[in-house]
């Protein structure tokens, strides 16, 4: 007799924006998992634009909770600032909830998210999508007992392109060119040796706007650790090509014995391709939110939650000990 195959856990999207569209729903249908069963989209009508005609479409979390009870997961792709209510109310109900990056507006808000998690015994997951790439995996792997003598990292992307007329990205609780300089760091904090803690930082925020759209950071190693000096330039105003590389300088590698003379690794593309001394050593393509289901998925049936709280720290640290600059006015 031969075993069925599992039925997918239902689930719904809150939040049909631009990640959603273009991310979110091709990685759900492309793993087979989970079965889109709602959307949350307060002007209503987004799936249509999808091609998920069929998928029913409510205003509110609130009501898809009350619509759909037996409803196995949430989602969670809105603006950073209204996750934790949302979250909290998904947890709730009963729902496992996987949260978009960053998971949270504020560090005391994802500490209550994983009270919430844990008293309501279901699945909670930050989803840091960047992490999701096998160039990053063995560039973690190429880095275990390795010295790392200077990293440094350049994402720098043209904010019209990606976050077209999107104001709440500026607005407080927005964070600005962090919103996509947090994916650099959750990078940084996944594939280095040992942790970092940021030094300094300059954020340059426009006149007319409340969160950076450009900022330097330098982080270092703590006294005795295998990292030296982290640099970081994010910057919202890219034009041309996009850049998202991390570059890292060793004394050594341990897992690989690239020499003992050292050597640099460079990841580039947002992640998905490796370079070793000058030499391609893996490209692949993007299929981090495929990856992201499927953990997801996992940690659901294990019972289990994923949570990493160092990204947000970072961020968090930077705007605590950086010097604030007025800049230009930017208008879309």
């Amino acid at each position: 007799m031969t075993r069925s195959t599992p039925a997918p856990l239902t689930l719904g999207i809150v939040g049909f924006g631009k990640i959603a569209r273009d991310q979110h729903v091709p990685a759900i249908a492309a793993t087979g998992l989970f079965r889109l069963a709602a959307v949350v989209s307060p002007h209503g009508g987004a799936p249509e634009e999808a091609g998920l005609s069929d998928v029913p479409v409510f205003r509110s979390q609130t009501e898809m909770l009350a619509a759909l009870p037996g409803l196995d997961a949430v989602a969670i792709c809105t603006p950073p600032a209204v996750r934790h209510a949302l979250t909290v109310e998904a947890l709730r109900a009963g729902k496992h909830v996987l949260i978009e990056k960053p998971p949270a507006a504020t560090l005391t808000e994802l500490r209550l998210l994983l009270d919430a998690a844990e008293g309501a015994k279901r699945t909670l997951f930050a989803a840091w999508h960047s992490r999701f790439n096998a160039a990053v995996e063995e560039t973690r792997r190429r880095l275990a007992g390795a010295t790392v003598r200077h990293a440094a990292i350049t994402w720098k992307e043209d904010v019209r392109r990606w976050h077209p007329g999107q104001d709440w990205i500026f607005a407080a609780g927005g964070f600005g060119v962090f919103d996509p300089g947090i994916n650099a760091l959750s990078i940084l904090t996944e594939i280095l040796p040992a942790p970092v803690v940021v030094r300094d930082a300059e954020l340059r925020v426009p006149a007319n706007r409340d969160t950076p759209i450009a900022a330097t950071l330098r982080m270092e190693g703590v006294a005795g650790s295998a990292v030296g000096t982290v640099t970081a330039a994010f910057d919202f105003l890219q034009q041309g090509e996009q850049t998202w590389t991390i570059a890292i300088e060793t004394d050594g590698i341990g897992a690989e014995g690239i020499g003992a003379g050292g050597g640099r690794l460079d990841l580039t593309h947002g992640g998905t391709r490796l370079s070793v001394d000058g030499v391609p050593m893996l490209a692949e393509p993007d299929a981090e939110y495929q990856g992201i289901y499927r953990r997801f998925h996992h940690l659901i049936a294990d019972a289990a939650g994923d949570v990493d709280a160092r990204p947000l720290q970072l961020v968090a640290d930077a705007c605590l000990v950086g010097r604030w600059r007025t800049t230009d006015a930017f208008h879309w």
